[in-house]
């Protein structure tokens, strides 16, 4: 059971600080916006390559960005240990799936709640993760979508038939209310914001996340 705290939730004019305050956990997760697949704009790989050089933990990038055929690898070459894409804007996931990886980064597909997974189930056997999203991409904060349960199983349920190591990641309104269902469900990786940031003290609240997955399955 993996955590990875968002640092859209963290103080942005204090980020290699910010940055320390979870070094506890796994992975840092950096949303990337683009103001055009979502409204919300953020940070682009120059960001991403300064935050890698000071990060005390590895990045997993979630690109929320229009063309990620074009721009995924330029994130694998600043220094991202694992690069999402949103299947609802790759062009070709094949090809973008197997160009990340020969930049040196873990490949992971992302979808959005109102996507089905079972059209790209055969994406299993070229990504080393499915992030399910239980809010709509874009903005933090958002209230967690329990609906979303059933597809974090399927996917959870199909890398049990076809085998590999493939982790399921969930992202969007975690937290100590929410991460055991996700658990449950079949997630093995967080990503929580405000839950983390929002706490006085973000390593004692990194631990309780871990175990609240760890204990209920």
């Amino acid at each position: 059971m993996q955590i990875a705290p968002s640092i859209l939730s963290a103080d942005f004019a204090n980020l290699q600080a910010e940055l320390q305050r979870i070094s506890h956990a796994d992975w840092a997760h950096v949303d990337v916006m683009d103001g055009h697949f979502v409204p919300n704009l953020t940070l682009g790989a120059p960001v991403v390559e300064a935050l890698a050089k000071v990060s005390p933990i590895p990045l997993d990038c979630h690109l929320m960005i229009d063309d990620p055929d074009r721009w995924a690898t330029d994130y694998a070459e600043a220094g991202a240990g694992s690069v999402t894409f949103h299947i609802e804007a790759a062009h070709d996931p094949v090809r973008l799936a197997r160009a990340i990886r020969a930049a040196g980064a873990r490949a992971s597909v992302a979808i959005k709640p109102g996507t089905e997974f079972a059209p790209y189930e055969e994406l299993l056997d070229e990504v080393d993760m499915v992030l399910v999203m239980t809010v709509e991409p874009g903005f933090g904060g958002q209230s967690f979508m329990a609906d979303q349960m059933p597809k974090v199983a399927q996917v959870r349920e199909a890398v049990r038939r076809r085998g590999g190591e493939i982790w399921v990641q969930v992202d969007g309104g975690v937290s100590t209310e929410t991460i055991e269902q996700c658990a449950r469900a079949g997630a093995d990786v967080f990503v929580a914001g405000s839950a983390v940031y929002g706490a006085d003290d973000a390593a004692a609240a990194i631990d309780r996340l871990r175990e609240l997955a760890q204990n209920c399955c």
